[in-house]
C-alpha cells in the first residue's frame, strides 16, 4: 500500500458495499471510498471496473474518504475482490433525439418521475439490452466499445435514409447511422437492430431498403425487429402520426415471412422479425417456435406469444381434475385477451375453479394503447370494481414495475384494498397454474 499524491481525480466510482470477508475489506477499502483507477486505467463506471479487474495482478488507486489517495497492489486469488458501487454507471447519456415518435413525449404529467428519464446510453445498451439510437456516440465511444468488446448492443434504426432518420429523430447526427453500424461491425460488435414503422414515413419501399442495408451488414446485424408505432391520446402539439391498419400488419406480416425465407437461404437465419402485436393485432397466427431461434429481441416483444402458447400447451397436459372452490378473475389489456381468453375457456373444465376474464380498455393512455403491459390501476380500479364478485384478482405482472406499482403510481397492496380482494401476479400460464392450484 503506497501513499500517492498529485493525483487529479478525473474519475472515479463511490464504493457502496464491500463484501465481508473479501479482497477489499482485507485492504481496508471502506464505503464512501472512491476507486479511482485499475492498473492506470480510469474507472468510470462498472464496465470499466468489470475489465480491467479481470487481471490477476491488481494496482488499485483508491481516495479514502480521509482525503488521502493510497495505491494498492493486489494478487488476485480465489477470493473475489468484493466492491459494490453507489451508482454503478455515474451520470447516464440523457437522449438528444426529438423522435416524432417518443412515447415518453405522449405521457401525461403527473407520473413517477423515472417514467420520463429518456437514456440514450451505449453502455446499458451492452449491460441491460436498451435500445440506443447512436446520435450521442462519439469515435472515442467507438474504440471503447471496440476495446472493451461491449457486443451485443440493442440499436433504434427505424430508416437507413439519412434524411428521413434525421426528420424522424429531430437530430441531423442521425444522418450517420450506416456509417456507424459499419464501424461497429469492423469492430466485431453484434447488433441487434429496431424499427418502429410510422405509416407514411418509413414504410413501404423505405422499409425495404432499411431491411436491405440492415441485412447487408450480417452478421454483424443478428436481427432486426418491426414494431408498430405507439400512440396515445396525448399528442398535441406533436407531428400526425397514425397507427398501422389490420390491413397494412397482414401486409407486413407477409412481407416479414417472404424475407425470412429469403435470409434462411442466404444466411440461415430468418434475421428479420416482426413485434408480435403484428400479428395479434392483424388476426394473423404467430410463427413456429422454430422461427425465433434463440429469441433475440424477446424484451422487445417479439416471441413472447409464441412461448406463451408453447408453454400453455406443457401446462394444459397436467391440468387438476379439481381444485378448493373458489372463483378468479383474470385481468388483462385488449391485445391478449383472444390468449387469455382461450386459456380461461380451458380451465373452466377444472372442478371447483370459476373463472372470469376482465378486458381493461386503457382509457388512461387511450390512442392505440392496448398492451397488458401499459395498464394502470385507475382504469383496472374503474372497470372491474362495480362487478366484481372474485375471491382473487389475477394480474398480468408485465404491468407491475419496481415496487409493485402501476405505471400511474397505484401500488398492489392498494388495488387489493379498494377491490376488497387479494392481488396476485402472474407472468405465464405456469405461475397461473401454481396460484391456481396453491390457494
Amino acid at each position: 500500500m503506497t501513499r500517492v499524491r498529485n493525483w487529479v481525480k478525473k474519475s472515479g466510482l463511490r464504493v457502496g458495499k464491500v463484501w465481508a470477508g473479501s479482497i477489499a475489506a482485507e485492504l481496508g477499502i471502506e464505503p464512501g471510498d472512491i476507486l479511482l483507477a485499475v492498473n492506470d486505467k480510469p474507472i468510470n463506471d462498472i464496465i470499466d471496473y468489470r475489465f480491467w479487474t479481470a487481471d490477476e495482478y491488481l494496482e488499485l488507486l483508491v481516495a479514502k474518504k480521509t482525503g488521502e489517495t493510497w495505491l494498492y497492489t493486489v494478487d488476485v486469488d480465489t477470493k473475489p475482490l468484493g466492491l459494490e458501487f453507489a451508482n454503478p454507471f455515474g451520470r447516464l447519456r440523457r437522449c438528444q433525439n426529438r423522435c416524432l415518435f417518443c412515447f415518453i413525449d405522449q405521457m401525461p404529467p403527473g407520473l413517477r418521475r423515472s417514467l420520463y428519464v429518456k437514456d440514450d446510453d451505449y453502455r446499458l445498451s451492452f449491460w441491460e439490452g436498451n435500445f440506443i439510437t447512436l446520435t450521442n456516440v462519439s469515435e472515442a465511444d467507438v474504440k471503447r466499445i471496440a476495446e472493451q468488446r461491449l457486443s451485443p448492443l440493442y440499436i433504434s434504426v427505424h430508416t437507413t435514409d439519412p434524411e428521413l432518420r434525421a426528420l424522424m429523430m429531430g437530430n441531423k447526427r442521425a444522418r450517420l447511422i450506416m456509417r456507424q453500424l459499419e464501424e461497429l461491425k469492423l469492430a466485431g460488435i453484434k447488433i441487434h437492430a429496431q424499427i418502429v414503422l410510422c405509416p407514411g414515413l418509413n414504410d413501404g419501399l423505405v422499409l425495404e431498403r432499411t431491411v436491405r442495408d440492415l441485412a447487408s451488414l450480417w452478421p454483424s446485424v443478428q436481427s432486426i425487429a418491426i414494431v408498430p408505432v405507439g400512440l396515445t391520446r396525448f399528442r398535441a402539439g406533436l407531428w400526425p402520426l397514425r397507427a398501422p391498419d389490420k390491413t397494412e400488419l397482414r401486409r407486413l406480416v407477409e412481407q416479414v415471412t417472404v424475407w425470412q425465407k429469403t435470409f434462411n437461404r442466404l444466411y440461415g437465419t430468418p434475421l428479420v422479425y416482426a413485434g408480435d402485436e403484428c400479428y395479434l393485432a392483424g388476426g394473423v397466427p404467430v410463427p413456429a417456435r422454430e422461427i425465433y431461434g434463440d429469441f433475440p429481441q424477446l424484451e422487445n416483444g417479439v416471441g413472447l406469444v409464441r412461448l406463451f402458447l408453447d408453454e400453455w400447451q406443457n401446462v394444459a397436459l397436467n391440468l387438476p381434475c379439481k381444485v378448493p372452490s373458489r372463483r378468479i378473475t383474470l385481468i388483462t389489456g385488449e391485445l391478449a385477451a383472444p390468449l387469455i381468453k382461450t386459456v380461461a375457456y380451458r380451465l373452466q373444465y377444472i372442478k371447483g375453479l370459476s373463472l372470469d376474464v376482465a378486458v381493461i380498455k386503457n382509457s388512461f393512455f387511450g390512442g392505440t394503447v392496448t398492451a397488458a403491459g401499459l395498464l394502470t390501476g385507475a382504469d383496472i380500479l374503474e372497470q372491474i370494481t362495480p362487478a366484481l364478485k372474485s375471491d382473487l384478482v389475477v394480474l398480468p405482472s408485465q404491468a407491475v414495475k419496481d415496487e409493485q406499482v402501476l405505471l400511474d403510481g397505484v401500488t398492489v397492496e392498494q388495488l387489493a384494498r379498494t377491490l376488497e380482494v387479494p392481488v396476485a401476479l402472474a407472468r405465464d400460464p405456469a405461475e397461473l397454474m401454481k396460484i391456481i392450484v396453491n390457494p
